[in-house]
């Protein structure tokens, strides 16, 4: 039976995915490509390697991986052996590739620099969910991304079982507090919002006290971004707020606080750290053999 308490895991499209192996392959190769793989290793020469995590974690970016030994050699085989969003114990085979030894040796830096770097995202993730699952809340990522990345880093909250806030600025309104300011108040810059914006776009504002939040509610914000208050706080917000609105909250949020912000009964616990403070995960490429 398909489980559908929750969307499936769609993988990133090979249209994003490719370039930014290609242009990553280019900065590690260089003018003359891989001088030490190339002067020690046949031209014909195949050989097969495992790609293997070293702690345990959550596993994303395995379509880099795949996308960068391909690049190198198209018919090299890769054979996933933990998918994109699984957890992986320390020493366990993520993933197998047959391809020329030249192609394994000369991507692999660019392979596991994803592969790890979006896996760390995952595991981090995957935790934080871990401390809100008994909860309403769902934890959501920010804009506090690697420049270029955003896709990817996103991609990888997904798989550590988070969801994403807004991908850009274009995407949704967000009504911070110097909006505000420059706006005139509150009730003025959600005024403006709806004006210019369409039907199809959600508007989101940002508040830092209770009055604040009576009147975005009051001027019917679809969405309430619960700046930096207090457990004693967010409850009394969720009681002024009677499901009007969804309420998001945010700041100081740790894997030791985000538990108690859950449960307050806010809907949404966003946290920059996902994307800008998690750890690479620990995965290595191993040779297992010549053929």
């Amino acid at each position: 039976m398909t489980d559908t308490s929750k969307p499936a895991l769609e993988p990133l499209p090979d249209l994003i995915v490719e370039p930014a192996v290609r242009a990553a392959l280019i900065e590690d190769l260089g003018r003359a490509g891989d001088i030490t793989t190339n002067a020690t290793i046949g031209a014909d020469d195949r050989a097969r390697v495992v790609i293997a995590a070293r702690k345990a974690g959550h596993v994303a970016g395995l379509s880099f991986a795949r996308h960068a030994f391909r690049a190198l050699d198209p018919e090299a085989v890769f054979e996933t052996r933990i998918a994109d969003g699984h957890p992986c114990a320390p020493g366990a085979v993520i993933a197998a590739i047959t391809a020329k030894t030249r192609a394994l040796l000369s991507a692999e830096r660019v392979a596991l620099n994803f592969a790890g770097r979006l896996s760390g995202i995952a595991t981090l993730t995957a935790a934080f969910a871990a401390e809100v699952a008994h909860t309403r809340a769902k934890v959501v990522d920010t804009r506090k991304t690697t420049p270029g990345w955003r896709a990817f880093e996103k991609y990888a909250v997904r798989c550590g079982g988070g969801a994403n806030h807004r991908f850009g600025l274009d995407d949704a309104i967000l009504i911070k507090d110097n909006h505000v300011a420059a706006a005139g108040g509150i009730a003025e810059a959600i005024k403006r919002a709806r004006a210019y914006s369409g039907h199809m776009v959600k508007l989101e504002c940002e508040v830092d006290s209770l009055d604040q939040l009576r009147e975005a509610l009051a001027a019917k914000a679809d969405i309430v971004l619960l700046d930096n208050m207090s457990n004693d706080q967010l409850r009394e917000a969720v009681a002024i707020n009677a499901r009007r609105a969804t309420l998001e909250a945010s700041g100081n949020v740790t894997l030791k606080t985000v538990r108690g912000i859950a449960e307050t009964g806010v809907d949404l616990i966003s946290s920059g750290a996902l994307t800008h403070s998690a750890p690479v995960l620990d995965i290595g490429l191993d040779f297992e053999a010549a053929l």
